[in-house]
């Protein structure tokens, strides 16, 4: 049986992925079906882009359109719960604590997180700890949230700065690190949020509105060059590959046969 892990980087742009320096974006894509050219959702913030990655719905829809969280008013199953409820075995490692209400209580069954607004050096210690927990546990999906690029990057130096270059590469050492020591069996999927520009994002730029989606794993074509790809279509992917069935409300498309 199929596992995943998603890693999500947050802020960072594709430019900024294959120019920082780190030689493993571009060996990745190579491994990888992927895209340099996908779409998240307006408005480009953190926590309503995660809805719509976990929900795949807009945020009109979800009813999230701030990194505040309010229930929805019209609740659509995210993709933690509807695996739960088929029984799968669900991680999630985060560095942003205003991103625990991705899941409902009771679908989880690890949950951790090192807040970097209290820590440091939080990418490389979560990626660690959520490295020994795969290797032990063998979870059918896990979600790991590297938060460094959005804010020691480029909210503090700018989008595309010196510092925010180094806080992808350093994103894609523990990347690199994780995908290595997977077991066999996992596909790995990273992906970003949103981009930026200046010191800021939330509008429809394109520099703030594409992402990079790459999927790596023995459903995938390695070198494809993927078209038309948009966050939402991450949940319903990730549950076809782990042969359980989408939310009826869920409007993204699977990117896989």
């Amino acid at each position: 049986m199929e596992k995943v892990v998603l890693v999500l980087v947050d802020g960072m742009r594709p430019d900024g992925m294959m120019q920082c320096g780190h030689p493993y974006p571009a060996e990745f894509c190579a491994l990888s079906s992927y895209s340099l050219k996908a779409r998240t959702v307006m408005p480009s913030v953190t926590l309503p882009c995660h809805m719509s990655l976990f929900h795949s719905v807009d945020p009109d829809r979800h009813g999230i359109l701030s990194n505040l969280y309010v229930p929805q008013v019209r609740p659509v199953v995210g993709l933690f719960d509807q695996l739960d409820q088929y029984g799968k075995k669900c991680a999630f490692f985060n560095t942003w604590e205003e991103l625990r209400d991705l899941s409902r209580p009771d679908h989880l069954h690890t949950y951790v997180c090192y807040n970097q607004h209290k820590a440091e050096d939080t990418d490389t210690r979560i990626t660690d700890t959520a490295i020994d927990y795969i290797t032990k546990e063998l979870p059918d999906f896990t979600f790991i949230y590297l938060g460094e690029t959005d804010e020691v990057g480029g909210h503090s130096c700018g989008w595309m700065s010196e510092q925010y270059m180094k806080s992808v590469a350093k994103a894609w050492t523990c990347i690199e690190k994780l995908h290595k020591s997977l077991p066999e069996g996992y596909t790995l999927i990273v992906t970003a949020d949103h981009g930026g520009h200046d010191r800021s994002h939330g509008t429809d730029l394109p520099e703030d509105m594409t992402i990079p989606v790459c999927f790596c794993g023995p459903r995938f074509t390695p070198g494809c060059e993927l078209e038309d790809v948009s966050i939402k279509d991450i949940a319903v992917t990730t549950a076809h590959l782990l042969e359980v069935p989408p939310v009826k409300d869920w409007e993204g498309r699977v990117l896989v046969d």
